[in-house]
């Protein structure tokens, strides 16, 4: 199986993909995900198919690593690390996911793309567990849980709560609508830092 993209380190392997992202995002201003090919994405990226096929299952691969990666990028420059104790890193994921999905709805490729929203909300979904988990992952979790069930539920929750508010009419701006989200998402990641705390008087202490 390839290996993500979040675990490479040879910049051979990141140019090759990096190419081959950039060539179907281009792509995309133009053409409906469904009627993209392998054969369009190696032809412009100027990567034979068999090269493809070492770094990406299909073209739904080669999608979801494109979004994942443009998360992971903005996160990582806006220095986002969660350790599972700061409501600040909490609200900074969340502003964060508030804003690519902005980004994301006012680009030509989401809006011409209507098999784009749903691999999207999967890859960002992905990108805020594996963003919770770097910083959970050795934590403890009540009896019957683990961190993996607590960071994918917690990132379901942000995704959701940020895009019911994103398609909520004249919706508050992003900076005012992360403090009422944290106070749905927060609770939960307080179940592997402080199981036996109340999560609300963890985010009142802070």
């Amino acid at each position: 199986m390839p290996i993500s993209d979040c675990e490479v380190r040879d910049p051979r392997i990141r140019r090759t993909r990096q190419a081959l992202q950039g060539a179907l995002r281009e792509l995309m201003q133009t053409k409906g995900f469904d009627e993209i090919s392998v054969q369009d994405i190696t032809d412009l990226a100027d990567v034979n198919r068999a090269t493809f096929y070492d770094h990406y299952n299909d073209k739904f691969g080669l999608l979801n690593a494109m979004v994942a990666g443009s998360f992971h990028k903005l996160l990582a420059e806006r220095d986002i690390l969660f350790d599972g104790t700061c409501p600040s890193a909490a609200s900074a994921i969340i502003l964060a996911t508030c804003d690519y999905l902005t980004t994301s709805h006012a680009s030509a490729e989401c809006n011409r793309n209507s098999a784009f929203e749903p691999l999207m909300e999967a890859s960002i979904v992905a990108a805020i567990k594996h963003t919770i988990l770097k910083g959970v992952h050795d934590k403890a979790a009540p009896d019957g849980l683990t961190p993996e069930i607590i960071a994918n539920t917690a990132a379901w929750a942000i995704y959701g709560a940020v895009k019911q508010w994103f398609y909520t009419p004249n919706h508050a701006p992003a900076s005012d609508a992360v403090k009422p989200l944290l106070t749905l998402v927060f609770p939960v990641l307080m179940k592997i830092t402080s199981p036996n705390v109340p999560a609300e008087a963890e985010l009142v202490a802070r």
